[in-house]
């Protein structure tokens, strides 16, 4: 993807064993990028959401084995790298993937070939992601040139989607916004409704940035607008990501997304790549109950700041992931495609690019 016409990725080796990655923190307003040269870089970048986004987060911990073995390549500091990374984001189900392919990598490799071998697969892992991410922009494609057909090969097709799964997200082209990035450079008019995306606005201060950059029209909404926008017939379909999605097709994202689509209102995908499955489970679990960390739930100083300035006795509960979410998705996944194919569901994991279809959709 393009940052003033230059194409540009959000994760790269740099000279003098280090890794360049763009601080997301900055965004909208400044366009900053930092070099990462130590194990505690890496971890500081994912911990505080210098880097997010569930691809890039695996990424970056794929890249800070890396960086830990240049250092010590012994078999106590592989350990404590895969328990440091871990520990940054325990929701992000590629940070999990991509430590455990690390480790596999090296383990059983001589100590002086380990550092060698882990950025080779560091970048192996970068690859991969951005391979799959423009396939899934290739199969998602069919989904929008098919809402155009609908209108009659006339006008512009209207997406909305729901906080960041652009570029930004991963190491390039994104899952949820690949579709969009791919029609829009084929010459279809295509239109996004960015929902601003509380309480920290991924939405408005990154999807809407990138979108900015690639010269995608898009208008940023507030994020109870969606349903109203459904209402008036000006979505033609919802496009989200995922965060986690669970052996059986259930998937966890945002709490705020607008799940009036799954009621009828307008169709809705969610664009997964392989590594975002979870194998090893098939229920969901309650991740803001599982990690307690302060950015799945919590007193949300996004809600507590008006004008700049904080309320003090103002209480305020907000939920980013949620379990509640993800059932209400699954349960339109399950009464669609998977619900009349569960036996193709492995296969399509093993494809490596899934569109997860609600009952809208579904003859």
């Amino acid at each position: 993807m393009r940052v003033d016409g230059v194409p540009m990725r959000t994760i790269w080796p740099v000279e003098r064993g280090r890794v360049g990655i763009i601080d997301q923190t900055r965004l909208p307003h400044e366009f900053v990028t930092v070099e990462l040269a130590t194990l505690a870089d890496a971890a500081h970048a994912i911990r505080a959401m210098l880097v997010r986004g569930a691809p890039l987060i695996g990424a970056t911990a794929a890249y800070g084995v890396a960086l830990a073995l240049a250092a010590d390549p012994s078999d106590s500091a592989l350990a404590e790298a895969v328990s440091v990374l871990a520990a940054t984001r325990p929701t992000a189900i590629n940070l999990r993937w991509a430590l455990e392919e690390m480790r596999a990598t090296v383990a059983t490799l001589p100590p002086d070939r380990r550092a060698t071998a882990a950025w080779a697969r560091a970048a192996e892992i970068a690859e991969a992601d951005v391979a799959l991410n423009r396939a899934i922009g290739q199969h998602g494609l069919a989904l929008i040139e098919e809402a155009w057909v609908r209108q009659g090969r006339t006008g512009r097709v209207d997406v909305l989607t729901h906080c960041n799964a652009g570029w930004l997200a991963t190491v390039d082209w994104g899952t949820a916004l690949a579709p969009i990035f791919t029609a829009h450079d084929r010459g279809l008019s295509v239109h996004v409704w960015v929902d601003e995306t509380r309480p920290r606005n991924q939405g408005a201060s990154l999807t809407a940035w990138e979108l900015l950059q690639h010269g995608v029209p898009h208008t940023v909404i507030a994020d109870n607008a969606g349903g109203h926008l459904m209402q008036r017939g000006e979505v033609d379909l919802c496009i989200v990501g995922t965060d986690r999605t669970t052996a059986i097709g259930d998937v966890a994202n945002k709490n705020s997304r607008v799940l009036t689509a799954a009621n009828g209102r307008a169709p809705e995908f969610i664009d997964a790549p392989r590594n975002r499955i979870d194998r090893h489970q098939r229920i969901l679990p309650r991740l803001h109950d599982v990690s307690g960390r302060a950015d799945n739930v919590g007193f949300g100083d996004g809600l507590r700041h008006f004008i700049g300035r904080h309320v003090i006795g103002l209480q305020a509960l907000r939920f980013q992931i949620d379990d509640d979410a993800a059932r209400v998705a699954a349960e339109g996944w399950r009464r669609g495609y998977a619900g009349q194919c569960r036996e193709q569901w492995p296969h399509a994991i093993e494809r490596g690019v899934l569109h997860f279809r609600d009952r809208t959709r579904v003859a």
